[in-house]
């Protein structure tokens, strides 16, 4: 009988012993690199649009077309990935998305009406979630190791706050150094060479499904509830962004709000890297109420500090602080989604995450906009805290066993 090589990870699970797994670094590589233009778009199409039109009111809109746009086709073209599998889905996907950016820098290059900036941007709402697909190839790899399915989930969630972070900054970088166009090109060279590389491993894949067990994920016991936790969730991260960029701007100290609210995403990289180190005990819906327990209680700590101490220090603390609560909230919530979603809609059931989170980060950039213009930009910071009661009181009434 010939021998099986074992896909698990053997003892406890470090870092190190996950990249031991055949393939699992070259995926990862590919995924970082396709997974960082996320943070550059929409930063990259702001400049580049803004400096052209001078009208930052008709980037917003195109930006946030596109936010829709993705929010709208990411459950779908998850629904093909499963059915027909990451490397025929991906590629495609990629394609359209990298001549949609091509397309809307030419037409802010060459002065196209501005109807065609929305067309354009529209169609890059087929990149597809290689985080998602990153988080479905952990899963199928290790099936049957809870501990160290953890420890890649933690993996992955601080790899997206690095991309986050990076992705602005680099965005910013690129525009204001060489060209207005330099950001949306880099991304889309980015976005197209590392999904190249991350479909290129076909051992890691997933295999697909196309007759899959179960309805939709949204249908699944359990899910809904903590789908509209997401939702929530992503009221925190989009209300907490906004409510520090006005309070930066408000105290004349504009030109550090993105370094301050960086500092957010670094404490929740550190944070999830941490927390993929130890060894999960108990059911994950009750390491998920803990996780949303803390993340509310951090949530305040910027609102005192805008309202009582009134110091930019102290908030830049505050936030640094704050985001080391939302990673471990966030890689429980995965964890359990994936134990929820029914056998063969992995890429679905992430995708779902994806676009509750973006639905969420628009209401609560939008409730932190009409918050700091109609009350204060300290007054702002009140809604994360919101948000992230709203999550914990979802998550209480919603118990259901995985």
């Amino acid at each position: 009988m010939p021998r099986r090589t074992p896909r698990l990870v053997p003892q406890r699970t470090t870092y190190r012993r996950l990249f031991t797994i055949p393939g699992t670094r070259a995926f990862t590589a590919g995924n970082l690199l396709a997974r960082l233009p996320t943070g550059m778009f929409g930063v990259s199409a702001v400049v580049m649009i803004a400096g052209s039109r001078g009208s930052y009111a008709l980037a917003g809109a195109v930006t946030a077309t596109g936010l829709a746009a993705t929010a709208a086709a990411g459950p779908w073209l998850a629904r093909l990935t499963d059915r027909h599998g990451q490397s025929r889905t991906a590629l495609p996907a990629t394609a359209v998305a990298v001549l949609g950016s091509v397309a809307l820098l030419l037409c802010v290059h060459y002065g196209a009406p501005d109807w065609t900036l929305f067309a354009a941007y529209a169609a890059t709402a087929t990149t597809p979630n290689t985080g998602g697909m990153s988080r479905a190839r952990w899963a199928h790899l290790l099936d049957g190791d809870p501990e160290s399915l953890h420890t890649a989930n933690s993996f992955e969630q601080a790899a997206d706050e690095l991309c986050f972070m990076l992705g602005p900054a680099l965005a910013a970088f690129l525009c204001g150094t060489f060209f207005p166009e330099a950001g949306t090109l880099a991304g889309a060279v980015l976005l197209l060479t590392g999904t190249l590389i991350f479909t290129a491993q076909r051992s890691t894949e997933p295999p697909p499904s196309p007759l899959p067990k179960g309805g939709p994920p949204w249908r699944a016991p359990g899910i809904p509830p903590l789908i509209a936790g997401l939702v929530a969730t992503g009221g925190v991260f989009g209300s907490m962004e906004v409510a520090t960029l006005a309070y930066t701007n408000a105290t004349g100290h504009r030109a550090v709000g993105g370094a301050v609210l960086a500092l957010q995403a670094a404490g929740s990289c550190a944070a999830g890297l941490l927390y993929g180190r130890l060894k999960p005990t108990g059911p994950a819906e009750h390491r998920l109420r803990w996780c949303l327990l803390a993340m509310t209680a951090s949530m305040s700590l910027p609102l005192l500090a805008a309202s009582t101490l009134g110091s930019l220090p102290a908030l830049a603390t505050a936030l640094l602080l704050a985001g080391m609560a939302t990673a471990p909230t966030m890689i429980t919530a995965m964890t359990l989604l994936q134990h929820r979603t029914p056998e063969g809609r992995s890429n679905e059931g992430m995708s779902l995450a994806v676009t509750a989170l973006l639905l969420g980060i628009a209401c609560g950039s939008a409730a932190g906009g009409w918050t700091a213009d109609h009350a204060s930009p300290t007054a702002a910071f009140g809604l994360p805290v919101a948000a992230a009661t709203t999550a914990l009181l979802l998550a209480i009434q919603g118990r259901t066993t995985p």
